[in-house]
């Protein structure tokens, strides 16, 4: 298999991920137990730097900037997918830094996360790392 098939194909799962994050992170399970809890984050205020914030504001932001960067990620791979060989080979520094940033997501979700993040984490380490290889000087 070439790099830019394990590219395309970690693409579209980032694009999975990214979909399900922005969609799942902000719902809760009422068997869980934190309805207070929630409703404390959203209606707590505090001023910081001179805005009015609450918790939940924090973390729907925060939320919201892993998916811009899931989002980002997702187009810059397949855009490594779509690279010629040659080209491909003189940006292995860039293919193996996207590649070590999903070990650190994956290493994340294993210990913050549940089987769903750590799935596609995985999935996406395994393609990002099989290209990186992959994508060395062609003979």
């Amino acid at each position: 298999m070439k790099a830019s098939a394990f590219y395309r194909i970690a693409a579209v799962l980032m694009l999975l991920f990214d979909v399900g994050h922005t969609l799942g992170f902000r719902q809760s399970d009422p068997t869980w137990g934190v309805d207070t809890l929630i409703g404390s984050m959203r209606s707590i205020h505090f001023d910081v730097q001179g805005f009015s914030r609450t918790y939940w504001d924090l973390f729907v932001g925060a939320g919201l900037f892993v998916s811009v960067f899931l989002l980002f990620a997702a187009v810059l791979a397949w855009q490594l997918g779509g690279l010629s060989a040659e080209t491909l080979a003189l940006m292995r520094r860039t293919a193996w830094a996207l590649a070590l940033c999903f070990v650190a997501v994956t290493i994340l979700s294993w210990r913050y996360f549940f089987i769903v993040p750590i799935v596609f984490s995985i999935l996406i380490t395994v393609c990002l790392i099989a290209a990186a290889w992959l994508s060395r000087k062609p003979i």
